[in-house]
């Protein structure tokens, strides 16, 4: 009876689901290897397509070598991009999300905000890039950062909002009023008290803004032309010129777009999760 028990207890379940997960895995990790040995390759192993090559950093020279190649400055351009289009969103955010969350607005204009932040949200980006180009030059800001931040910050502005709606949410109002009644003013309850409750949903709505700027290539094609406003994304596609595909360099360039990324998705992972699926748990 109980070897019968046990082997009843048996099941294959596991070792499906897990196996189905490590495939997963595998199918994701392997572009990121296969970009990190092109990079690590000279160019007659890269054409040649060999598996069995010697290491070089040679690519990595170049693409640092200001003689070469204007990455580095690409690189501040999009550090630059990313954590002042963060910066900016999540101010924005916060008090948008407190404001809708805290005063006492008419069902309809609450609506139709929360609507129109939403509509905006879903719209495709490539939808803004005339109204942005005729602003930029208008403004003379065109190939500036200034340009590519202004395009990014419209489009991870509506996430931001939702996300840390729904944190100041679950926060009681006899909370913030207890800090008023102390003594804080309106702005203080909400520095002071209500911000540090919500840091998990700031490091959400921050992180994934500084990944979305991080990555652009729309905008940042579209509103800059030369070095000066370009990003890396931008500067790897110009690699590829009408005689030649620098590959080494690409893939150089690729692998190390990446880690700033993956940093933050592995610093903020769990608060990314949570922002993105409080919402749904609620409902």
């Amino acid at each position: 009876m109980r070897k019968h028990s046990s082997m009843k207890k048996f099941s294959m379940e596991p070792f499906f689901r897990h196996g189905f997960l490590m495939l997963v895995v595998a199918f994701t990790l392997i572009p990121i290897f296969f970009t990190l040995a092109t990079s690590l390759k000279l160019f007659r192993d890269i054409i040649s397509g060999s598996l069995w090559f010697t290491p070089t950093l040679v690519n990595y020279q170049r693409l640092f070598d200001p003689a070469q190649s204007n990455f580095l400055r690409l690189t501040a351009n999009s550090l630059i991009i990313a954590t002042g289009t963060m910066a900016i969103v999540l101010v924005i955010a916060s008090l948008a999300a407190y404001s809708l969350s805290r005063f006492p607005w008419r069902p309809l204009w609450s609506g139709l905000l929360l609507g129109t932040i939403l509509f905006i949200h879903m719209l495709p980006p490539v939808t803004f890039l005339g109204p942005f180009y005729l602003i930029a030059r208008s403004l003379n800001i065109y190939d500036t950062v200034l340009a590519v931040m202004m395009g990014q910050i419209v489009l991870n502005l509506p996430t931001a909002t939702w996300i840390l709606l729904d944190f100041f949410a679950d926060i009681p109002k006899e909370l913030e009023e207890a800090a008023m009644v102390d003594g804080a003013n309106r702005f203080q309850s909400l520095t002071q008290v209500l911000i540090p409750i919500i840091q998990p949903g700031i490091a959400a709505a921050g992180a994934l803004a500084f990944i979305f700027s991080w990555r652009d290539f729309l905008f940042a094609l579209t509103l800059t032309s030369t070095p000066r406003g370009m990003n890396i994304p931008v500067g790897i596609a110009g690699f590829v010129t009408e005689y030649s595909i620098r590959y080494g360099e690409m893939a150089a360039g690729a692998f190390f777009a990446m880690v700033p990324a993956l940093l933050m998705v592995a610093f903020a992972q769990r608060y990314i999760i949570k922002g993105l699926t409080l919402g749904a748990l609620k409902g």
